[in-house]
């Protein structure tokens, strides 16, 4: 097609993905991917779990190799080669080969920047003492897997018995930092049998997440025995008498660990672009359009790097994703190519496993909305099954969706649970990406088996409950807004020993249309449950019998997730 040379900058994700999708559009384009470290194409999202051993062997996070794009992309790849200079106005990269020193320069018709993003350090004391690894490439799993393989004297002295000094493995860990990488590393450390304390700066794990979805994620890391250090920032690190770290943290606190992994977060590599003159946006990323383009015509960037703009907010944000970097890289491939290809945003669809849950989310959270000035929106909670609950094996799902008040639009949505929540996160994230409202949710048709789901799987559940407030079937108030109605419980006596709301009135759901004349009409009614849904049929009992009544949406449940913020 064309004898066009593109050069790509970093051979992971967007790069490797923009290099592979180019040739199978351009079988002519000259094609030089250039990686500074010494594999291309790993899967690093599965590195913490190559530390933990579930993936025991190392060639398994290899995608691909330099030979795989040589034999069957005819790609030239260069490892261990990193771009230390870009020329536009020559249009040429400088490259140092980190094997033998040389320095070589090489000419582009297109650059596309796919450096990644790097592991915060920030210059903290200490932090340079050994047995303190960051989590991004194959070598710092490998280097992590091999300081928690080695022999320590045990601290205590002498066995007794033989008379010689004991010996054994790292046993306390200190994860600092509370996302993805961190909590992904607290249960891989945790079982390699490892005492771990999580420290994270703000008050919740998890910051995507709004803070009651947060706090249930808590729960899991408290019921296995994380130590979690929450709200509290590190000073630094020192070094025991007996060798061991020692963590400082900014409350006074000193944690003592074997081993400390750092996950604060990461920062876009732009060195590169800023000394090639390319726009930085405003959140630190290399600004690009939506077709991945520069401010340089000739230069295009995709992956961690790079600023995009949220689909649901429409504003500028970094998202360190790999599905996100991929198709980034594809549609620059497309657009070299002259196709009329664009990246429609990034709306932070994750999933992460900790221990027996998974926890989930995609579109906007409430606290966000909250910071931009957005008051067109509600939320509900509901628990629904992940499938039939007549089925064995039905677990409780957590879900919290977001939408508009105005017109219904689906927002947000955040799942909790140990079945089932892949299943229900990308269906929203699907909804999402569709511009869909909650009545599309209460319509779509989703498998059913018992195994599966339920005939009004939790998707469409959430749909028509969101409907039911639109349309004014239901009345809803929050926890935070019940101090001057009346409340009402309706669940059976039996259940108020678990959890009881201090002044409510307990009349259970079935003997409620025999005692109204109990509940005063000059008040309006607050209508609680376990979960909602019994407090929905109250509402509309109330409703239509002529009492002001409005269902405290997601019963004790919400309270307790809430009151623990």
């Amino acid at each position: 097609m064309t004898n066009i040379k593109v050069i790509i900058v970093g051979g992971v994700a967007g790069g490797a993905s923009c290099a592979a999708r180019l040739r199978r559009l351009d079988g002519k384009a000259e094609i030089l991917m250039v990686e500074r470290g010494p594999y291309v194409s790993y899967a690093n999202c599965g590195l913490p779990y190559h530390v933990g051993g579930t993936i025991e062997r190392e060639s398994s996070l290899l995608v691909a190799s330099e030979q795989t794009f040589r034999e069957q992309f005819a790609i030239d790849v260069r490892t261990n080669c990193e771009v230390i200079g870009i020329s536009p106005k020559e249009k040429t990269v400088e490259l140092k080969n980190h094997v033998n020193g040389e320095v070589t320069t090489e000419k582009y018709d297109k650059l596309v920047l796919s450096p990644g993003a790097a592991p915060i350090r920030p210059p903290l004391p200490g932090i340079d003492l050994p047995g303190i690894f960051s989590v991004r490439t194959v070598p710092d799993a490998r280097n992590i897997r091999e300081w928690l393989d080695r022999d320590l004297a045990d601290r205590s002295g002498m066995n007794t018995y033989t008379g010689y000094q004991t010996m054994t493995r790292p046993q306390r860990a200190v994860v600092v930092g509370g996302g993805f990488i961190g909590l992904e590393m607290v249960e891989n450390l945790i079982h390699r049998g490892l005492e771990v304390t999580l420290v994270e700066k703000l008050d919740q794990v998890m910051p995507p997440l709004d803070p009651e979805m947060a706090h249930l994620v808590e729960r899991y890391m408290l019921k296995h025995g994380v130590q979690l250090e929450l709200n509290d920032g590190v000073a630094g690190f020192q070094q025991s008498a007996s060798g061991s770290l020692e963590v400082l943290t900014s409350s006074g606190k000193c944690l003592p660990a074997d081993i400390v992994i750092l996950a604060i977060g990461v920062r876009p590599e732009t060195a590169l672009a800023k000394k090639a003159g390319l726009e930085i946006g405003e959140r630190g990323g290399i600004r690009v359009n939506d077709q991945m383009y520069t401010s340089n015509p000739d230069i295009l960037a995709v992956g961690d790097a790079v600023e995009v703009k949220d689909y649901v907010t429409d504003q500028w944000s970094l998202i360190p994703l790999a599905g996100p970097a991929n198709r980034q890289g594809r549609i620059a491939a497309d657009v070299i190519c002259g196709r009329d290809s664009r990246y429609r945003g990034t709306q932070g669809t994750s999933i992460c496993q900790i221990f027996e849950g998974t926890i989930a989310s995609t579109g906007a959270s409430e606290k966000v909305l909250r910071q931009l000035g957005d008051t067109d929106f509600e939320k509900i909670y509901i628990f629904p099954n992940s499938h039939a609950g007549y089925y064995p094996g039905a677990k409780y799902l957590a879900i919290k969706v977001i939408f508009r008040k105005s017109d219904g639009k689906l927002l947000g949505a955040q799942v909790l649970g140990e079945d089932g929540v892949p299943k229900r996160i990308d269906s929203f994230a699907m909804a999402i990406q569709m511009d869909c409202t909650v009545y599309d949710l209460e319509e779509v048709e989703l498998c059913y088996a018992p195994p599966f789901g339920s005939a009004k799987d939790p998707v469409n559940f959430a749909g028509m409950v969101a409907a039911n407030i639109l349309r004014g079937d239901m009345p809803i108030c929050h926890w935070d807004s019940v101090d001057s109605g009346f409340l009402l419980d309706v669940r059976n006596p039996a259940e108020l020993a678990v959890e009881s709301v201090p002044g409510a009135l307990n009349i259970p759901l079935s003997q409620l249309r025999a005692r109204l004349g109990e509940l005063p009409r000059d008040r309006e009614i607050l209508v609680m449950c376990r979960t909602g849904a019994r407090s929905y049929n109250a509402t509309r009992i109330l409703l239509q019998n002529g009492f002001k009544a409005r269902n405290i949406l997601g019963g004790i449940l919400a309270r307790s997730m809430l009151m623990a913020k």
